[in-house]
């Protein structure tokens, strides 16, 4: 196998993963309990569709019609999102825990984008890299909006789990602990 062909190995990868994704993000914000959240995922989902039209333009740029192929790690990630959205059904938890399975596919996306941008780079396809730098851009953007999201919502899930203070007041570290030696 040449880079070439790695190349359009892993772009079949990653648009089977975007079709997967696109699915299964309004399971996502249906799930959701924040309207922050169920609109950040909502306008991620839109961008998705936009990142499957990228996908297919960047085949096009190497004189190729559109594959996919089978992304086991999307195909986990996704199912990883939908068990702990169940987990959390109806517990403070639940938004915290929408936005980890969200990032844990981001993560993966920037990865896969990042390495295709790379090889496309080093094929001579500036036509491509521009697209894929385009998505690889979208996919940080939106990786840190759910960061952003994070921070209040993992906060939210604290406060709530300690509603009595037992729970919460448990984790404080004791007086002294955190201080150096």
């Amino acid at each position: 196998m040449n880079l070439k062909d790695l190349f359009l190995d892993e772009l079949a990868d990653i648009h089977f993963a975007e079709n997967h994704i696109a699915k299964a993000l309004p399971k996502m914000a249906k799930a959701a309990t924040d309207e922050d959240l169920k609109e950040a995922i909502l306008s991620h989902l839109e961008e998705t569709k936009g990142h499957i039209e990228k996908v297919k333009q960047v085949f096009a740029t190497f004189d190729e019609k559109p594959k996919s192929k089978e992304c086991k790690a999307t195909l986990g990630l996704l199912a990883e999102g939908d068990e702990i959205a169940a987990d959390n059904k109806g517990e403070p938890t639940i938004n915290a825990a929408i936005i980890s399975a969200c990032q844990k596919v981001e993560h993966y996306e920037i990865a896969s984008y990042g390495s295709l941008s790379a090889w496309a780079q080093l094929l001579g396809n500036d036509e491509a890299v521009n697209l894929l730098e385009e998505i690889l851009g979208e996919e940080k953007a939106a990786d840190e909006k759910l960061t952003g999201l994070a921070e209040d919502k993992n906060q939210e899930a604290l406060e709530d789990e300690g509603a009595d203070g037992e729970e919460a007041e448990a984790r404080k570290p004791a007086a002294g602990q955190n201080k150096k030696k």
